[in-house]
Parts: C-alpha cells; structure tokens; sequence
C-alpha cells in the first residue's frame, strides 16, 4: 500500500493545455531536389528528393511505397553542399519510415541506415 509522504503534491487529474510539439531532428535537412530510382523488393520508382539529411530522405515519387519496406538508392550529391570539389556518389540502403498517399505525388520518408560513398 503506497502511503503519501508529508509535504509531496498530490498529481492533478486536471488535464494541462497541450503544448506545442517540437521536432527533434538529429540531423539537418538540407533541401535537395535531386533524381533518384529508388529499388524495393517490388521494383523500381522514378523519385525526386525533397530534403535529404544524414540520416534520412524525403522522396516525392508518382508511386507507393509501403512503411518499413527496404529501400535502396544512389544520391549524387553536389560538392558545394558537401565542401568537396567534386560531387560524391553515394549508394543508400533504408527503410521507408512514413509515407503519404493522400497527396499526389507521393510523398515517403526514408531512414538511411547504411551508405557507401563510391569511388570517383
């Protein structure tokens, strides 16, 4: 039996106005519109990118893509976004984590949980 202590608040069952939500991002977007072929285990699709950061993609694609399907992608990225000369390649394995059918296009956001930067 939990007794309460002297001088500890009793919590209000009184719901507190809700507050306004702020994302969390742990990395910065930048935003990219950039071609890609997107590969699943159904096919290919034809995709512009919206935003790209290190840890995901937004694509925006005339197809569907299913939440936690696989996907695999290449991004050439631009050196000056990258402070490099030259623009890098680079091969991206992920997972679609949100996806919106309601708009057209379509718009799905990917996790990228490996890459490789090709040799140039």
């Amino acid at each position: 039996m939990n007794a309460l202590k002297p001088g500890l608040a009793v919590p209000s069952a009184v719901a507190e106005p809700a507050i306004a939500r702020q994302e969390v991002r742990c990395a910065v977007r930048f935003p990219l519109v950039l071609p890609v072929v997107a590969s699943t285990g159904g096919g290919e699709v034809a995709a512009l990118t919206r935003n790209v950061s290190a840890s995901g993609v937004l694509f925006e694609l005339d197809g569907e893509l299913q939440v936690g399907q696989t996907i695999r992608f290449s991004l050439r990225m631009p050196g000056a976004v990258l402070g490099t000369q030259h623009d890098v390649l680079v091969h991206c394995v992920g997972r679609v984590v949100r996806c919106s059918i309601s708009q057209t296009p379509h718009l799905a956001a990917a996790t990228i949980d490996e890459y490789l930067f090709a040799e140039q």
